[in-house]
């Protein structure tokens, strides 16, 4: 018997209508309460299922949680339904245009709903089609989980798919700046039209014209035929230039007059072409240190950087370990591998420079040298790697410290180093102030700070 499809349906109406009735007919149906902790409310899913949003259901107070619903949940797309007057309010249109691929508003049309549903169903099938054909790839988890970290990413990359401008995406190596370029694509109007990804570390300083722009036939020996350049390939879709800090001086100077104009020139022709290629680059190294060092122009920076996200670095977002780890071992794998909380335990403790990339290797070893399904620290090799740890640094007494420092780095930038400014935006007395730089052995602002920024300091106090 075949399988049903997988609908999710997040709703704060508890009541059972005749819509789900329907639907349950089709659909496998799992039916989610905002209301719920989060934590406690994700299902199960082989695949990727597809989600109803029903804001007409929502409360005032739960518009503000609603997107980080809409984030933990697995749906590959969302469909939202509203009421017409909701339309009018700005946070349901943001709501809509950054998580749905489609709207209905009150009183459902049901053969309308169901066609949409069905285009859904279908588009999300190709997509898992791709994932299994790329099981190993880390790439296809990079920007999963509910850390603040990847929250925050993943809200800055769809916000810039809605527009055209060019992209920078920075960010360490295997952290999945790939991951993010082909987010923004799907994301964006484009995402029907080409994707094409230049490896700019790999490009000849020689072949780059030829290689970008194309040539005619005969410019050129062995120049049999004429050849569309990768630039024009890309026209109406998205350009990914893979590592564009490792472009050498001229190849930069190449690229810089169609980053200007969107005019590419093949070699050997005597007229130029308009394209429409959104940009997106990634890099490694900030742009503007390369500027500074005299190896990067800053006029082709400034073309390829309008937008700029950075790639959080695995050891930023812990708590997601849990959820790309079982990810990973469900797409390594088909036996049923898993890890316990003395192994996750280690696996924070590590500083994971190779980030995801380090994680897949990790694992992809664990599952050939574990002697069970449970995977052990030393299966993935931490034991003798993992670099010693204060024992206290998941403590509570540790996350108020880190807390305390970064309320008073935080409230002396806004107060551009005024002590007693700072002391009032955290309501406490200078003197608490300075005993918490004392206890915490942060340096305070200069002596000559303190005569020109800080004037009313008393002089009976002391720190």
């Amino acid at each position: 018997m075949e399988q049903k499809p997988k609908l999710l349906w997040l709703s704060a109406d508890r009541r059972q209508n005749n819509i789900h009735q329907l639907l349950t007919n089709q659909w496998q149906l799992n039916r989610i309460h905002p209301g719920e902790p989060l934590h406690t409310q994700e299902p199960e899913c082989r695949g990727r299922p597809i989600g109803v949003c029903d804001l007409a259901s929502l409360t005032q107070g739960q518009y503000a949680h609603i997107d980080q619903w809409l984030e933990h949940l697995p749906a590959s797309s969302w469909l939202a339904i509203v009421q017409t007057g909701q339309l009018d309010h700005p946070q349901v249109r943001r709501l809509i245009q950054d998580y749905c691929q489609d709207y209905h508003t009150l009183p459902v049309d049901w053969r309308r709903l169901r066609y949409s549903l069905g285009h859904m169903w279908g588009m999300a099938c190709l997509g898992n089609l791709e994932v299994d054909h790329n099981r190993a790839s880390y790439q296809h988890f990079a920007l999963k989980g509910p850390s603040q970290a990847i929250r925050r990413t993943r809200t800055l990359l769809r916000r810039f798919a809605a527009t055209n401008e060019p992209v920078l995406i920075y960010g360490e190596n295997g952290t999945g700046r790939d991951a993010a370029a082909h987010f923004v694509h799907r994301e964006s109007r484009r995402r029907h039209q080409p994707l094409v990804t230049v490896n700019c570390a790999a490009l000849p300083p020689s072949l780059t014209q030829s290689e970008l722009f194309g040539h005619e036939r005969g410019a050129f020996t062995h120049a049999l035929k004429a050849r569309k350049g990768r630039i024009e390939a890309a026209d109406g879709g998205t350009l990914v230039l893979a590592g564009a800090d490792e472009l050498c001086p001229e190849q930069q100077s190449a690229i810089l007059r169609f980053l200007q104009d969107g005019q590419v020139e093949p070699i050997g022709a005597n007229h130029s072409t308009q394209v429409d290629v959104r940009i997106i680059a990634t890099c490694n190294t900030p742009l503007e240190d390369l500027v500074h060092a005299g190896h990067f122009r800053e006029d082709v920076m400034y073309r390829l950087g309008n937008l700029t996200v950075t790639m959080p670095p695995l050891r930023d977002r812990l708590e997601d370990l849990p959820g790309l780890v079982q990810r990973m071992l469900d797409n390594t794998t088909n036996q049923k591998h898993w890890i316990d909380n003395a192994t996750l335990l280690a696996m924070a403790r590590h500083n994971w420079p190779g980030n995801l990339r380090e994680l897949q290797n990790r694992l992809s070893q664990a599952v050939l040298l574990s002697r069970s399904l449970r995977i052990q620290p030393e299966d993935m090799g931490l034991l003798q790697t993992t670099p010693p740890m204060q024992t206290d640094r998941y403590s509570l007494q540790a996350f108020r410290a880190r807390a305390d420092r970064e309320a008073i780095t935080t409230s002396l930038s806004l107060t551009h180093q005024n002590i007693s400014a700072a002391a009032r935006l955290l309501k406490i007395s200078r003197v608490s102030f300075y005993r918490l730089l004392d206890k915490h052995r942060l340096t305070p602002p200069s002596a000559k700070t303190h005569n020109n920024a800080d004037p009313d300091r008393g002089q009976g106090e002391t720190s």
